[in-house]
């Protein structure tokens, strides 16, 4: 079989990623996090999550073999797919030989001038989405990089572990809900699309995955002045999740300042003793301005 043949071929099946893994001889490396997606069902899901059309260009970060690209390919206008393995980049150039719309670029997105990227590959699109089988041990850093640089997104559709999905989407009261959940919360509304199992990957991963839909809000859902200062509230109210708030932001203002603390608490009506886990962005932003207000950074 050479890459003509290859390319026209539905990767994520069993046998076809086998045939091309032997082909060129590939060797999975544990540090890159790569699962190859074998299941069709999924990778529809995936998609159909994104709403692409002609119009829309989507940005995929680690294709591997390029399953999920070849259906990013047959519904968006535009693709491009970053990939960090050297290895991958001319199995991807023969699997995608025949799609003009698909550009893939070799890089590491963590460090890639993505504003640059967007300027050069989307200026002609109506929308972007990020479309991603994502590596688990980068998950969140890609994840808050997308999110931070403000960069022109309608959605981030992403496979990631299901415990991580399970985080982001979490309400407050939970004991998934964390500083995660309300980063990604403050930028984005996000649903769980569907769970995946472990078994339809090559190789197998230890632990089930989910597919999570990131809407990307136009803007934050509460009022803050200060983002830096309001998502270093937030990490402080979880340094000890057992802890109260009180005791929590003690070690953030210092304790000559506690009980001046426990009266702010109080004006903003939030009750000291609560913890980190039941607070809403809203009590959060309310946290962050009154203690803008008292001086306290």
């Amino acid at each position: 079989m050479n890459g003509n043949d290859m390319k026209a071929i539905e990767v994520a099946t069993p046998k076809r990623t086998k045939e091309i893994i032997a082909k060129y001889g590939f060797q999975f490396k544990k540090s890159l996090g790569q699962n190859f997606l074998i299941d069709q069902n999924i990778l529809n899901k995936i998609v159909n999550a994104a709403g692409l059309d002609k119009t829309k260009g989507a940005l995929e970060i680690g294709p591997g073999i390029g399953a999920l690209t070849q259906h990013l390919a047959a519904e968006a206008g535009k693709v491009t797919a970053i990939e960090i393995d050297n290895r991958l980049i001319p199995i991807l150039g023969d699997i995608l030989a025949d799609e003009e719309h698909v550009q893939v670029v070799h890089g590491d997105v963590l460090k890639l001038d993505l504003k640059k990227l967007f300027e050069e590959h989307f200026g002609d699109v109506t929308g972007v989405s990020v479309v991603a089988n994502l590596p688990y041990y980068v998950t969140t850093p890609i994840l808050m990089k997308l999110l931070e640089e403000r960069l022109p997104l309608e959605n981030i559709v992403v496979m990631i572990q299901k415990e991580v999905a399970e985080r982001m989407a979490a309400k407050p009261g939970g004991k998934e809900y964390g500083s995660l959940s309300v980063a990604v919360q403050y930028y984005c509304e996000p649903s769980l699309v569907c769970i995946v199992p472990h078994t339809v990957f090559i190789p197998q991963p230890n632990v089930d995955s989910a597919v999570i839909k990131l809407a990307v809000r136009e803007k934050p859902p509460v009022d803050v002045e200060d983002e830096a200062h309001y998502f270093r509230i937030v990490q402080a109210s979880f340094a000890q999740r057992r802890k109260t708030l009180a005791n929590n932001l003690t070690a953030f203002v210092g304790k000559e300042r506690r009980e001046e603390m426990t009266q702010l608490l109080h004006s903003c009506d939030i009750d000291p003793i609560r913890r980190g886990e039941t607070l809403s962005l809203d009590e959060f932003a309310r946290i962050s301005r009154a203690f803008l207000a008292a001086g306290w950074r």
